[in-house]
């Protein structure tokens, strides 16, 4: 048990193991009983958001699993049930630097990334820091920006580093975006690029609560609010620890196969103009490790891998009309896929 906490605190971040041939003889699979301490902290991490966020346990858990993936998070859902006090609330409970960002029709890329301004003091042009440069960076309403803007974000997403006046700035480790997104139904809003789309680990929604969890909302709401009372319960270098953890959960070749065929079925269905990427093969992978290891195990089984689809994949896809003109929903059509594909017979177990 000790080994891992001495992993926690001495070890830098490596990058991860994804694969069995990239695998060296001093890098080992996670044990069981690592699995079981690092699940330990998730459920700590999931318990502290469920002291704001009341009533959505599924949403949390989804939340803390992107968290331990490394992977960026879009929350798309009609205004007012929750979804910016949701991103506050992860933000406080891992700790680190948080910045906020009100996406507007008039934001400009450099009120984003930063900008070079020329000091007349010293006669030099000097950097400075847009407000992307933070350990969590909150997106708010991020569809109400213009495309221009939007794709700002592109780089810091993928590469974590910022490229201003030819000069590459990287990023604070952690980094993750947390973005929310109206429906884009509403007024004002913009259909986000599907590569910024593809950038993003998963999409969650919160939807409206229950008449007994608003009642309880009111309740502990009346006087103050429960997210001033939240105190972290990670430091940001015991993240890194954990999403690195992650990356060590094993997937056997069985389960691997049948995540890259889940994902090239969608390159295929006929309802379906564009497929998931070979960033979704690997999003999905992750996300199916960060499950596992939530429930305490330390290899994947092909049911962390369906549980795990709709999230990481419905949000890629670009869907076709059907005869009647009606566009089927991503979700509907993922769950048609698992449905088609063989399940592998092999468990995830190393033995």
């Amino acid at each position: 048990m000790r080994g891992l906490w001495a992993f926690f605190f001495e070890h830098p971040l490596r990058g991860g193991i994804l694969h069995d041939e990239m695998a060296t003889e001093d890098e080992k699979w996670l044990t069981e009983s690592e699995a079981r301490v690092i699940a330990e902290q998730a459920r700590r991490l999931i318990t502290a958001v469920e002291q704001v966020i009341l009533g959505k346990t599924d949403t949390v858990r989804m939340m803390v699993i992107g968290l331990l993936s490394r992977g960026h998070l879009l929350i798309e859902d009609i205004p007012g049930v929750g979804k910016t006090t949701l991103a506050r609330a992860i933000a406080r409970a891992i700790g680190g630097q948080f910045r906020r960002i009100q996406f507007t029709p008039d934001l400009l890329p450099a009120d984003v990334t930063g900008s070079v301004i020329y000091n007349q003091k010293t006669g030099q042009f000097e950097f400075h820091p847009g407000p992307i440069f933070a350990n969590i960076v909150l997106a708010d309403e991020i569809n109400r920006a213009t495309p221009k803007t939007q794709s700002a974000l592109l780089e810091a997403m993928e590469e974590r580093t910022v490229s201003i006046e030819g000069t590459s700035h990287p990023l604070p480790e952690p980094f993750l975006v947390i973005a929310t997104q109206n429906n884009i139904e509403m007024v004002g809003t913009y259909p986000l690029p599907e590569a910024q789309m593809d950038r993003f680990f998963a999409r969650v929604s919160l939807g409206y609560p229950s008449p007994e969890v608003e009642v309880r909302i009111l309740q502990t709401r009346q006087v103050h609010s429960p997210l001033e009372a939240l105190q972290p319960v990670l430091t940001p270098e015991q993240l890194l620890a954990l999403q690195e953890a992650v990356r060590r959960v094993y997937v056997s070749p069985a389960v691997r196969r049948y995540i890259v065929e889940v994902v090239t079925a969608t390159r295929h269905h006929p309802q379906i103009a564009l497929g998931a990427s070979p960033r979704g093969s690997l999003a999905l992978m992750t996300g199916s490790q960060a499950l596992a290891v939530l429930n305490g195990r330390h290899y994947v089984i092909p049911d962390d891998v369906q549980r795990m689809a709709i999230s990481v994949l419905a949000h890629r896809l670009i869907v076709r009309a059907d005869v009647h003109g009606a566009l089927p929903r991503g979700e509907q059509v993922i769950q048609q896929i698992l449905k088609q594909v063989p399940v592998p017979v092999e468990g995830g177990n190393q033995g």
